[in-house]
């Protein structure tokens, strides 16, 4: 025979479950010394243009966007 389940149970586990998958996420991300956050944001911006710097040739497409033309 299946076994009875009641549907309201049910809902209410799945919720306070996904709940508490959502506050282990916060603390993850938001749980952390500034200390902590600006190294892993120095870690990003120290990737990003290792990066940048790996770019091959040179052109309109390969300008950044913060770059200005050079002046004739």
């Amino acid at each position: 025979m299946a076994e009875i389940v009641n549907l309201r149970q049910r809902r209410k586990a799945l919720e306070r479950e996904a709940r508490e998958r959502q506050a282990a996420e916060n603390r993850r991300l938001f749980g952390r010394p500034k200390a902590e956050r600006r190294v892993e944001e120095a870690r990003r911006t120290t990737e990003a243009e290792r990066h940048e710097g790996h770019r091959l040739g040179s052109g309109p497409d390969n300008e950044m966007p913060d770059e200005k033309p050079p002046e004739r």
